[in-house]
């Protein structure tokens, strides 16, 4: 019986989708960190390091999170801050 060094089962999912729309329409740095964790998985995966591929795939995860939730937290910040000059621009005529 012949025994390989091929790991079994699937990797887990790397997240490199959700890594690369945190980069394009998000938040750019945070983004290329989560893709930088997503290329590590089936590299941890194929030299045995499940463990470790499955914490890349948490990081990437992470990462991209942030980086989508930091827009959001920015979007609003900015509307907020367009809305205040704009109220601040209708009083300073008085």
């Amino acid at each position: 019986m012949e025994t390989t060094n091929q790991p079994m089962g699937t990797p887990p999912d790397n997240n490199l989708v959700w890594a690369i729309l945190c980069t394009v329409f998000c938040c750019l740095p945070l983004g290329i960190v989560s893709i930088i964790y997503a290329s590590k998985v089936k590299e941890r995966w194929a030299q045995g390091d499940y463990q470790g591929a499955q914490e890349a795939a948490d990081d990437a995860k992470k990462w991209a999170i942030w980086g989508a939730a930091s827009a959001v937290i920015l979007g609003i910040l900015y509307v907020l801050l367009v809305v205040v000059i704009g109220i601040g621009g209708t009083f300073a005529g008085f």
